[in-house]
Formats: C-alpha cells, structure tokens, sequence
C-alpha cells in the first residue's frame, strides 16, 4: 500500500498573508458593512425547482474565495468531507475558520480519510472538544490512533480494507450551497504554493444536486466506518487549559497583522462583490449527484468490485457518439476500461485524453502504470497529451501572483472532468485508475448542459495544445524528466502494483 497525492509545501509570509485574508478576514468586511445572507440561495432555488445552480470554478484563488465566504456566512451548519486536510497553511487557517464558525454557534461537521492525515492527536482533540464541532476518521486502519504492530497487522490480515478510502470532496453550507470536485485542503490545490501547484476543478451548486451532496454527506456520517475521533483516542486526554491554549494559538495565528499586504487589504474590501458574481453567474441545468456507498462494494472480488460511480460513468461512456474529451492526474486504465475506450475509437468515436507527463507528476507509482499502457492507448487510438510542468498557461497565474514568476513552481494536472459530445460534464474526484473504480469511494456531479460543458472542454484544450502538453504520439516526453525520476520510473515499472494504482 503506497501514500499518494501528498506534498509538504512552506509558504513565505507574504503568500500566507492572502490566505489569512480568505479564511479569516471575512470578519472585518462584516464590520464595515452588510454581508449578504447564503439565505438568498433557498429564493434563487424556488426560481428554478427542478434545476440546480451551477458555477465551475475553475481558478484555485476562486474556489479558495467562494469556500471562505460560505464559511463565514453560514448561519446554521457546515458540512465538510476531503481526502486530504493538510496542516500547511490552507489546513490550518481552514480549520481556524471553521472554529470561528462554532463559537458563533454554526455546526461543524467534518469527515476526513484516516490514510493520509497529517494532524497532531491534540490538534485534532481539541477542535472536537467543542461542544459544536465534530470530528470523524474514515476507515481508522493506519494513522489516527493506530500503533506501528496494528498497522502491521491490518496490511496482512485485510489488505483490500487498508487500501480502501475515502476520496470524496464536499464542502456543505447551510445545506444551501455546496462545492465538489478534484481539490483537497492543502496550499498547492489553490495556486498558492510557491513549489508545486494543481491545476485543478470543483463546481459550486446551489438547489437539488446541493441536496444530494448532503444526503450523500450524511450516509458516511452514519456509516460505521467513520468513527469520531474521540473513541479513536480513548486513551488520550486534553485538560480544559490545553483546550483553551490550543484555540487561542489558532486565532492568533490567523489574526497576525504581520501577515498582510496591501493586496490582501484591496481584496479583503470588495470580498463581497466578488462572491456576488459567482452568485449572479450561476447556470442553472439539469445536474445529478453520483457517489458511491461508504465502503465502495461488499469486497468480495477483493480489489475489484466496482461502485456505483463506475457504473455511471461506464454507461456514459458507452453512449457517446461523436467525442470524449478527459482531464485526468492518473491514466492506469483497467482492462474493461481499455475495452470500452478502444470500442469508442472502433465505432468512430474520438477519444482524447489530458494527464501528466513524468515531468510533472507527483505521484511516480500512478505514472509508472501508465507509462506500461501508452504504448497500447496509443495502439487503441486514443489521443493522449501529458501536461508540461512549465505550460505557457502558468503565465496566466503569475499575473495575478507577480510574486509566483519569483519562484517559478512545477505545475500538475489534478483535475478529474470528462466531457461528452460536447453537451454532458462530469466533475468530481473520480481518477482514470483501478483505485478510483474498485476501491476508493468517489463524489461528482453529472451537468447536462452544452454550454458549460463547451467552456469546460476548451478550457481542457487549451491545456492540450502544445506550449502546454507534449504529444506522446510525435515524441517522447520523458526525455523531459529529470534522470532521477527516470530512474524511479524504471524501479517502480518493475512491481505488479496495477490493482491499487
């Protein structure tokens, strides 16, 4: 079993400095005047009752906003489930902002994968310590309370249940608004790590598919399998001074003056405005909420089994009839995927797909299955990209953070979207990989609507023209790559690791 996906990042002050205006400033702009209400979200709603609001948020820094202004607003509750909580400066502030939210007597309910957390056992007891907040480990096997001997014992006794997480990403406010899609809680999903950054996608929604997310929320909050931290760790207690201290070094952390720049302050002003026109750009279509049961299937077929997100996504794919069009981290197809692909080609479909090159990839285990398959995708017929980890594109950022050209970070493709026949979108968690189809569970939304879908799909061919990807077909990218990833490449094509890739 391997860790994927995490990166351990430090950002100068400056960089901290924005975020704290995100995730915690919002408290100043409430003083200097009216903040809008999320109660406007329940009228906007009666006007469409059968469709769903629906804003793609495409820029890191927005998705980073529209989540800061929900936190602050929400009135009565917070519902928040990630794969990934990190405890860099995103996790950090993010998790200041959300105790905010509970000493003005919001409900904070949060859900996070046992696999990868990063977060001191005080850290995490004391957040749950308040009366409104609460806190729960999804499938608890190898981190949060377990000794070294457990996690030993639970690789060799229940292989498929230690490789068996939580992938879902969904943020609930007032169960109004929510926002789903490919990002984590950590600096590099939104464009603010000076090292490595994600090029990634989440949507807001507002109406029933926001429903739908909390239906799907609270069927994990009552799934066994998310157990509260507290039971966790019976063994450990904090004192009511230890409780105290630790909240108080939250909100000092986030009030630091010292943090600011006149950026963040010219931002911090017109917060409300710029929440208002996602608000007042919502598209309101046709969308559906797919995920998966906690658990994924009943583990029968050990590490296959599929899910219902599988199944979705396998008949949409099935019905295409002119092109799909796929942004993925991760291309380890399995061999019904492969089947179904090359069927598409076969039957005159075009099949195109965006994803990492060994350049620019964070994780060499995922590349390395990949990098066993190109030749045959390419056989398939199958147009494969692979992202530049210095696009053109990254110009587009370092125009709104001058400061990001002083650093020149690797950029990565991390968001999960496909797109068919230009009129059907799909954006979620979901990877082009055996783990994301028999393992993992995975949350994303279904959009039937040409127009987003056609904005969605130039945004992805922008990403593959060739001052952003390189064409695998015409020349070999990993010529790219530094020699030590080659390397790494080399060591880890020689393990079977495909089943949990």
């Amino acid at each position: 079993m391997f860790a994927r996906y995490i990166k351990c990042m430090v950002m100068s002050s400056r960089a901290i400095g924005t975020l704290l205006f995100f995730l915690c400033g919002l408290s100043v702009a409430a003083a200097q005047g009216d903040t809008p209400s999320i109660a406007h979200f329940r009228d906007l709603a009666a006007l469409y009752p059968d469709k769903t609001g629906v804003y793609v948020l495409e820029r890191g820094e927005e998705s980073l906003l529209a989540r800061a202004w929900l936190a602050d607003n929400a009135s009565r509750s917070i519902d928040i489930q990630y794969f990934i909580w990190s405890t860099d400066n995103i996790g950090t502030l993010a998790s200041e902002a959300l105790l905010r939210a509970a000493e003005r007597g919001v409900r904070v309910r949060v859900i996070v994968d046992d696999l990868l957390i990063d977060a001191e056992h005080d850290t995490l007891l004391a957040l749950a310590a308040h009366e409104n907040v609460h806190i729960r480990i999804y499938n608890p096997q190898v981190s949060v309370g377990t000794r070294l001997m457990q996690r030993l014992g639970h690789l060799l006794t229940d292989f498929r249940a230690v490789n068996q997480r939580m992938h879902d990403k969904i943020a609930l406010f007032d169960g109004l608004a929510g926002i789903t899609g490919g990002r984590n809680m950590a600096d590099e999903y939104y464009d603010y790590d000076y090292e490595y950054n994600f090029r990634d996608r989440d949507v807001l929604l507002v109406g029933p598919a926001a429903q739908q997310l909390e239906e799907s929320f609270q069927r994990f909050w009552n799934s066994p399998l998310a157990v509260p931290v507290e039971q966790q760790l019976h063994s450990e207690h904090l004192s009511a001074e230890a409780v105290a201290a630790n909240h108080a070094g939250l909100h000092d952390y986030a009030r630091d003056p010292g943090n600011y720049t006149p950026r963040t302050r010219s931002i911090l002003d017109s917060l409300d405005t710029k929440f208002q026109h996602l608000s007042d750009h919502l598209l309101w279509c046709d969308t559906r909420v797919i995920s998966d049961a906690p658990g994924k299937n009943d583990g029968s077929q050990g590490l296959k089994g599929g899910g219902t997100s599988t199944t979705v996504l396998t008949t949409a794919l099935q019905e295409a009839t002119t092109r799909v069009t796929i942004q993925t981290p991760y291309v380890v197809l399995t061999d019904e995927a492969l089947s179904i692909f090359a069927g598409l080609v076969q039957r005159g479909v075009s099949v195109r797909i965006v994803t990492n090159s060994l350049a620019s990839t964070d994780n060499m285990q995922a590349y390395s299955g990949y990098h066993k398959q190109r030749d045959a995708l390419l056989a398939a017929g199958i147009e494969l990209y692979e992202f530049r980890p210095f696009p053109l594109i990254q110009q587009s950022l370092n125009e709104r953070h001058a400061v990001l050209s002083q650093h020149n970070p690797v950029f990565a493709v991390h968001a999960k979207t496909m797109v068919i026949d230009g009129k059907s979108l799909f954006i979620g968690s979901f990877n082009l990989d055996p783990r994301s189809a028999n393992l993992n569970t995975e949350i994303g939304v279904q959009i039937e609507s040409p127009l987003l879908a056609r904005q969605v799909e130039a945004s992805i061919e922008q990403d593959m023209r060739p001052q952003n990807s390189w064409n695998p077909a015409t020349a070999n990218p990993d010529d790219e790559a530094s020699y030590g990833k080659r390397l790494q490449l080399w060591f880890w094509e020689l393990l079977p690791l495909e089943p949990i890739l």
